[in-house]
């Protein structure tokens, strides 16, 4: 393969990993600060682009050269970000959160695989306490925020009301898009030791609050079951319309997840693993989400499909999750 063919195979990558509503010449062209003229021959092939340019334009979107040029190693490149241990880094995570979902809204073609572990954060997004109460939980026992070093969380001071507009956005574009999700009785656990843990410490003032937090994630359980029953993603307290995405859901007995995210869009594969809690780091590597899939589907094959069909098994699941928050209700002291 000659040069320009490489760098027409190169910007060829760079047009599928753009949303549709983007043109290559313009990003080439701002990025590199040249004239469309010169982007448009470089992206022809007519005149070649330089290390430094290839540079740019590889940090810009992320791209693993090996994957481009189908090189033979064994590296697997990720993309991502890590805490930064400021009074922003809860706020840095949340956006980037939402523009990972915005991404995949804006795809023709998309379908989210959720490999569950602990209850997908999206979920607590539907109550205010409830979303408050997992926004504080984060920003103090994982990402260290020195404000709350000395805090307890309190219903008077909801953080979910300082990220409104961005939650709003986030739970309605993540309810439009195609989502495959694979449970284990397990996958509440996780919340229900950490609202535990912060009652046990005294972080949370009263019963009452404790008990409104429980009946909180009651209610996203008893949701989340009535999507699986209609097989469709729909808000809190609606019906499905004819504009729902597909929800399916799988339960499998026998592997916890692990949170990974697995997307399927127009021109891309991403697989986006869970690391220190609540961070992700995503690879777009051909082979390795070749692999990815192949053992997601693998899993699922194991698994029992739990949406539309099979209500007996979706009873039973769904009833068990229920008894692990009634157990936590019934101890609550009045």
């Amino acid at each position: 393969m000659g040069n320009s063919e490489i760098q027409v195979q190169f910007f060829h990558h760079v047009r599928n990993l753009l949303p549709p509503y983007k043109s290559l010449v313009d990003e080439v062209s701002d990025l590199l600060e040249i004239s469309n003229d010169s982007a448009y021959r470089r992206i022809r092939g007519e005149k070649f682009i330089d290390l430094e340019e290839i540079k740019k334009i590889s940090q810009h979107f992320n791209i693993s050269l090996d994957q481009v040029f189908n090189l033979q190693t064994n590296a697997i490149v990720f993309h991502g970000k890590l805490n930064s241990f400021t009074k922003d880094s809860f706020d840095d995570w949340f956006e980037d959160v939402l523009k990972q979902i915005q991404m995949f809204h804006i795809q023709k073609k998309k379908h989210m695989y959720y490999l569950v572990k602990d209850l997908p954060p999206f979920y607590h997004l539907y109550f205010p306490e409830l979303a408050s109460f997992k926004f504080f939980f984060w920003m103090k026992s994982i990402l260290h925020n020195e404000s709350l070093k000395n805090e307890k969380f309190s219903f008077n001071n909801l953080l979910y009301y300082k990220l409104k507009d961005t939650s709003t956005k986030m739970i309605n574009l993540f309810n439009q898009i195609p989502t495959t999700e694979i449970w284990n009785e397990e996958g509440i656990n996780v919340t229900i030791r950490q609202i535990e843990l912060y009652n046990d410490m005294g972080l949370i003032p009263s019963q009452k609050e404790l008990k409104i937090l429980f009946e909180q994630l009651l209610d996203v359980v008893n949701h989340l079951e009535k999507m699986a029953e209609f097989g469709l993603k729909f808000p809190m307290g609606k019906e499905p319309t004819a504009e729902s995405a597909p929800y399916t859901m799988y339960v499998n007995d026998f592997v916890i997840g692990d949170n990974t995210i697995i997307a399927e869009l127009d021109n891309v594969q991403i697989t986006y693993l869970n690391h220190s809690v609540m961070y992700f780091i995503g690879s777009m590597d051909p082979k390795f989400n070749e692999a990815m899939f192949y053992n997601l589907h693998n899993l699922i094959k194991k698994s029992t499909m739990v949406s539309t069909v099979g209500e007996k098994e979706r009873i039973r699941f769904f009833n068990k999750l229920r008894k692990k928050i009634e157990i936590k209700l019934a101890a609550i002291e009045e």
